[in-house]
């Protein structure tokens, strides 16, 4: 049980998602080098709980020695050998191209590495949409499930880029089960100025909205964040529209922005922050060592939610 739901009697907005997931056919999951007691034991736990079904890829030793050691259970889980992290990347991107994964999850290797091999023009896992993440935010205070991207991968993504981390996002959301999002560009200030580039490529990407270059979701920007999240300060600016004052998923104009963002919203907020990579051939669940147990499980929960909704949709189209 949450902190949040002991104390309120009410499912988080993490606890939602995680039963959501617990509802479908745990996805396939491919653990990239769980070589220490975090990575290892919260593959583990997600197992536990039914999010995934869980195959531990890198150095067989390694694995069972960290297992040993912490008196974690890995009696009955798949091991399959790889003799180096590097070595482990590129086994498990791998294996998800012969069709034995359905999703990526990083161990203790660096996510340099393990983006490496998921991006390698030849044997990775790229598809026609440009990779990005998403931070999944459990804001206290805040009443809905608060999306921030690209705060991870794209340093400073231009216009058609742009248009890819929107889609991503928009995607995610839809097909999770939230409905229709209202996504909100935002900048520092809500007007078109010449003066700060991100204004102009915030209101482009609204007109790519309304052209059918983007698709599934509202959008409205530029947006400062105040009032694309606040429904009084969108009211004292004198903006009106369904998306400003009440965004569910905010797009930042770089990687800097929203890198700074997210972690004020962890830090000052308490925010948790579940994270996954998309525009990939799966889903990828990017987990730090600081992260808690409830963060590690909503990361999953969301990428195999995300997976088991992708093959529903797949079957149906058969």
């Amino acid at each position: 049980m949450s902190e949040v739901t002991a104390l309120t009697g009410e499912p988080s907005k993490y606890d939602r998602l995680i039963a959501a997931a617990q509802a479908e056919t745990p996805a396939v999951t491919l653990i990239v080098h769980p070589c220490d007691e975090t990575s290892l034991r919260g593959a583990l736990e997600a197992a536990e709980i039914g999010l995934i079904k869980p195959i531990l890829v890198g150095p067989k030793a390694k694995i069972r020695s960290v297992a040993a050691e912490h008196r974690l259970d890995i009696a009955d889980r798949e091991i399959v050998d790889a003799p180096h992290s590097h070595a482990a990347a590129a086994k498990a991107v791998a294996l998800v191209r012969e069709g034995k994964g359905e999703l990526l999850m990083k161990g203790s290797l660096h996510t340099d590495e393990l983006m490496h091999a998921v991006a390698a023009s030849a044997t990775g896992l790229r598809t026609d949409r440009r990779i990005s993440h998403v931070f999944v935010m459990d804001v206290p205070g805040h009443p809905e499930t608060l999306f921030i991207t690209d705060a991870a991968i794209n340093i400073f993504p231009d216009l058609e880029a742009k248009r890819d981390i929107v889609q991503n996002a928009i995607d995610l959301w839809v097909t999770i089960g939230l409905g229709e999002p209202r996504v909100a560009i935002v900048s520092a200030v809500e007007t078109v100025t010449a003066k700060i580039p991100s204004t102009i490529e915030a209101a482009a990407l609204c007109k790519m909205a309304d052209r059918g270059q983007i698709t599934g979701g509202l959008l409205d920007g530029p947006l400062a964040f105040d009032n694309a999240i606040d429904p009084e300060a969108a009211r004292i600016k004198g903006i009106r529209s369904p998306v400003a004052g009440h965004a569910q998923i905010i797009v930042v104009p770089d990687l800097e922005a929203g890198n700074m963002l997210a972690k004020n919203l962890t830090f000052l907020s308490h925010a948790d922050a579940a994270g996954i990579v998309l525009g990939a051939r799966v889903p990828i669940v990017l987990t730090s060592r600081a992260d808690s147990i409830r963060t590690r499980l909503a990361s999953c929960a969301v990428a195999a939610l995300y997976a088991a909704r992708r093959r529903a949709t797949q079957v149906a189209a058969v």
